[in-house]
Formats: C-alpha cells, structure tokens, sequence
C-alpha cells in the first residue's frame, strides 16, 4: 500500500536523491500500541493504551475528507441532529440535516458543534490495510485471551466542540485511539448490571435494540473517564457502555477539531458469549436468573452450543431480517 507523499521506496516525496539517482534506503517504522504496565493489561477490563497512529498519513484530515467522499455514496457517512446530548438516544442518519454535500461538511468541519462519523472503513481498501497495522500492533496484546479474531472494522468520529457522541454500547472488543485535538471519553464495565441491565444487554446483542440503553442519573461517578489527546487511547470490552465528549476549554487555535477513532473486533470469545447471551434471554423467559457469560467458561461451553441453535432458528424465523453481527 502506498501512502500520500510517501515513495515506494520509503522516501517521502521532494527528497534528495542519492549520487547514483537512487533515493537512499530509509525504513518507515511500524506504528505502536502499548500499555504503561503490560503485566496490567487484560483483554475483559478497561485499560488505559498510547499509540503511534495519529502520525499515520491516512489519519490526517485532508486525507480523511477524502475517504469521506468516497465512503459517502454507500451511505457509510453518518450524521446526528443539532443538539444531541449524552443521554439522548444514540440516532443518526444518512446526510446532513441542513442538506450539505459532504465537501460541504468538511469545510465547515471546525465550526461548533460539527460532527461526522465514517463508518466501516474498512470498505475502502487503504483504510483496510489500516486497520491490519493497528492489528498487527495490538496483537501482541489482545492473541492469548482473544483467539480467533475476525471482522476487523473501523469508526471514524470527527468533530468539532462543544460535541458529544451519547451513551450507547457495542457489539465489539474496540481498541478507541484519539489522533487529534482533545475529547473525553468515559467507559463503564461490561459487567456493571446497574448500569446495563442483563436483558437489556441481551436484547442490544441478540436484535440491536438500544431502546433502554440510556445515560441516567447516577451512572457518570461510575465510569472510567479518561482525558484523551492524540496518542491517547483506552481498551474495551464488547458491550462496554461509553460515551465522549469534546469542549472547547482547553482548546488550542487550529487544534479545535477532534478526530477519534474505534478500531474494533469480534473473537472466538465474544462469539461464545453472544451465544451465551441467546440462551440466557430464553432461560429468563422461562422465569430462570442465569449466570452472565464470562463467570465460568465451564457453563459457557455448555451453554454456547445451545445458544448457537437458538439464534439460528431466531434468525429464521424473522424471515429475511438480517441478525446483527456477532449475534450468535
């Protein structure tokens, strides 16, 4: 994959060449994730991470207007009203609610309050070779507890404060990485049942539904809230509850804009626990409290294969409507 400005050889463009015409030999290292304390990391925890990745060339904002032009046809740039809050159910459409084109969109980018997200990037192929190095980079992390990795996918958030993005949750493990200006993001742990409720975290997983999936008051003295600013980033489980926010305190001339991205993943062990999760709702109907996944892997392999048949003949008998990913 080649990058703008950058030669196949390495080089960036405009360098000097070498007496021979040849550009000398200059290696591009890799970009980083890491932890403080590795030995602290775990893969079913929220843990605070650093990364290179807000030097990537593909991460810059010129190139990301790009990428939205291009993604914008298939309908994978997304929008949210004016005056959304953190509580406010986590809607978003198609196009902009002024009517603006895309190009439109990016030369506003820095007025308040501007907001933009590029979904699944990893349709276009550059953003997809993108995502395999932050892969590649977190690998050595995440390989042990979470085997099996597949669809690998990205979100792109780019903003301008006051904005935030509401309470909501994801089917995924999201490694969530800022490249520019500040935001807050603040994580609640997957397990915290005040906070989500077993059934309503059945319900987002087996059908979607973010219906009762809400910010209420109480829940923020609960959340890890972590102050991010480029090379910032933080690890989270599937079905972590999070929500950000980007203010104009503290914010820079030309650093206004915030540009964050979730780099996210299914596993072999958030499939099982979706399974899980297709039996339990079952169980529950049938007036049982069950067990949550993730407390004992001996119940979980018992409970897994049961929970795969249910979600299959669920999606059947829905007809046509496709079942979210990783719901079973």
């Amino acid at each position: 994959m080649q990058y703008p400005g950058v030669e196949q050889d390495g080089t960036t463009q405009g360098e000097p060449l070498g007496q021979r015409g040849q550009a000398p030999a200059r290696p591009v290292p890799p970009h980083r994730v890491w932890v403080d304390e590795p030995a602290s990391f775990a893969t079913d925890r929220v843990c605070r991470i650093h990364h290179s990745f807000h030097q990537h060339p593909l991460m810059q904002l010129p190139e990301l207007a790009q990428l939205a032009q291009r993604l914008f046809p298939s309908g994978k740039c997304r929008f949210v009203a004016p005056g959304i809050t953190p509580a406010s159910e986590f809607r978003h459409v198609r196009a902009p609610h002024d009517g603006s084109g895309i190009e439109e969109v990016f030369r506003r980018i820095e007025e308040p309050g501007a907001w933009v997200a590029l979904y699944n990037v990893e349709a276009d192929p550059a953003y997809r070779a993108f995502l395999s190095e932050v892969q590649a980079a977190v690998r050595p992390l995440v390989a042990h507890e979470q085997p099996g990795i597949f669809n690998v996918g990205g979100f792109i958030f780019v903003s301008a404060p006051p904005s935030v993005t509401p309470f909501h949750m994801d089917r995924e493990n999201n490694f969530w990485l800022q490249v520019r200006g500040r935001k807050t993001i603040h994580v609640w742990d997957h397990t915290d049942r005040h906070i989500a409720p077993a059934r309503d975290v059945e319900d987002f997983v087996l059908y979607g539904s973010l219906e009762r999936i809400r910010l209420q008051d109480g829940f923020m003295p609960r959340s890890h809230e972590i102050c991010a600013g480029p090379g910032d980033g933080v690890y989270f489980p599937a079905t972590s509850p999070h929500m950000t926010r980007s203010d104009t305190e503290g914010a820079c001339p030309g650093e206004g804009v915030s540009i964050s991205i979730g780099t996210v993943f299914y596993s072999d062990v958030t499939r099982r626990h979706a399974r899980v999760h297709q039996l339990n709702q079952l169980l529950r109907r049938l007036g049982a409290s069950p067990r949550p996944p993730g407390l004992s892997p001996v119940i979980d392999s018992l409970k897994a294969p049961l929970g795969h048949l249910i979600g299959a003949a669920r999606h059947r008998l829905r007809g046509n409507r496709t079942p979210p990913p990783g719901s079973y």
